[in-house]
């Protein structure tokens, strides 16, 4: 079997929630790191036992119990906003991995629990405390994880663009001001003053000396003729 193959095997078995609990940034990348053996089956918490069993057997490993320190096996959950308190602040919407949270910057928001995963990735963000977590009463099924993971992989391509569009138009930005530095560059220095020159002030202050002398100079010539005689 291919890596490529096991990959696609392993990511089929996994449910698909990226709830990041196993410590990888998402389902694949868990997936990743067991073909690459450098994970237990046994650290995602959402598969459960059923999941564990299930990755032993394709991997032709030992079972193992769940690894207490990536959480407890749980029913699936989802998550609700309490609206009266929501802010429309979007954090839960970033922090979202399938986007089943729908609202926009200064309204209210809300989840649609047909397409929430459980990750509970969306309460630690909101600053007013107003997501909590609550039983879906209904299971998770195979559907539901191979939708979460087109959602998921759509989400991941949609901000990838946005991303590269950005780049792209800081990338724009850097060359357009380097072009204007250069064409202020291009154009003739204006003319500095030497040190020989004298600016407009010195000039001012040499006129007021001066007539200041001459009249200096005219008060001592009539003190030296002395009065007219009557």
């Amino acid at each position: 079997m291919t890596s490529k193959s096991l990959l696609q095997k392993i990511d089929a078995i996994l449910p698909q929630t990226q709830c990041t609990k196993c410590g990888y940034d998402g389902c694949k990348p868990y997936a990743q790191a067991l073909v690459q053996q450098e994970a237990s089956i046994n650290r995602c918490p959402p598969g459960g036992s059923q999941g564990i069993q299930q990755l032993a057997t394709l991997l032709q490993v030992p079972v193992l119990p769940l690894d207490p320190e990536c959480g407890p096996e749980i029913p699936l959950q989802v998550a609700v906003i309490d609206e009266a308190h929501c802010i429309g602040c979007t954090l839960c919407i970033r922090a979202c991995p399938v986007d089943a949270i729908i609202g926009a910057n200064k309204f209210m928001h809300t989840v649609d629990p047909q397409l929430c995963t459980g990750c509970d990735l969306c309460v630690a963000p909101c600053p007013v405390d107003c997501i909590s977590m609550v039983d879906a009463n209904r299971t998770w099924t195979t559907a539901d994880a191979n939708a979460a993971r087109d959602r998921h992989e759509q989400r991941a391509a949609r901000l990838l663009k946005l991303s590269l569009q950005e780049e792209a138009r800081l990338n724009q930005k850097s060359i357009q001001t380097a072009t204007h530095s250069e064409e202020l560059a291009s154009l003739p220095t204006p003319p500095q003053p030497s040190g020989n020159e004298k600016t407009a002030e010195q000039l001012k202050k040499e006129a007021i000396a001066l007539a200041l002398q001459r009249a200096r100079e005219r008060r001592q010539q009539g003190i030296k003729k002395g009065p007219a005689t009557p």
